[in-house]
């Protein structure tokens, strides 16, 4: 079943599309990317894979999305939404005890980055982490991913000109950041057509991950 929860927050009207099941063994809080919403096609995928391994599953559309545009709020105004969010979610009484893991695609992997240890998250989730922009190298922002100090997983396309999976390699990643190649894909993590589909293989290692870190709590 899903809820639509609205939350006012600082920045505006934020809404959470929550799939849970009960009972539910953490919430896994998932933002979208820059200019798109929480309809990309790894974001269902994974809130399918997710909720049938038995965790609650929130895709957070922001503020700035909600009132139909495209450019992202600045990095503070997105990561205050997230805490606002998180703390809004916790006084609901099936949600507050859960276990939190956060994170998102692209832009939203950012801000799960920068918000985990304020939210108490125990993991993190980064669907196309945006190394750097396209042909920038020098703008890195591993210092976003070397800073989580909980189990991360990135998801990284292996064509993905925001960031290769080698290029994040050689970025000194700390050990606990794993990352899992889809092979052929690109930053939406899509393939060239006669590759074999990824999002199977994307929603296994996810939830294969998602188990680790609760298991291990």
């Amino acid at each position: 079943m899903t809820t639509e929860i609205e939350i006012e927050t600082t920045a505006g009207r934020a809404r959470v599309t929550l799939d849970a099941p009960r009972p539910a063994r953490a919430l896994l809080l998932l933002g979208h990317g820059a200019g798109g919403g929480i309809d990309a096609r790894d974001l269902r995928a994974v809130r399918d894979g997710a909720t049938t391994a038995g965790y609650a599953v929130g895709r957070l559309t922001q503020p700035y999305r909600m009132a139909g545009r495209r450019p992202p709020a600045p990095a503070p105004v997105l990561d205050a939404v997230l805490a606002e969010v998180v703390r809004a979610l916790r006084r609901r009484h099936t949600l507050a005890k859960l276990p939190l893991v956060v994170g998102g695609r692209s832009s939203g992997a950012r801000v799960g980055c920068r918000s985990a240890a304020t939210v108490g998250a125990v993991g993190l989730l980064a669907l196309s982490f945006p190394l750097h922009p396209p042909g920038r190298p020098d703008r890195s922002r591993a210092p976003e991913l070397q800073g989580v100090e909980v189990p991360v997983l990135v998801v990284q396309g292996q064509r993905d000109p925001f960031g290769s999976p080698d290029e994040l390699r050689a970025a000194g990643l700390p050990e606990q950041v794993q990352v899992h190649v889809v092979p052929g894909a690109d930053h939406g993590l899509a393939v060239r057509k006669g590759d074999p589909p990824p999002m199977p293989a994307i929603v296994a290692a996810v939830i294969e991950w998602l188990d680790g870190v609760i298991d291990s709590l």
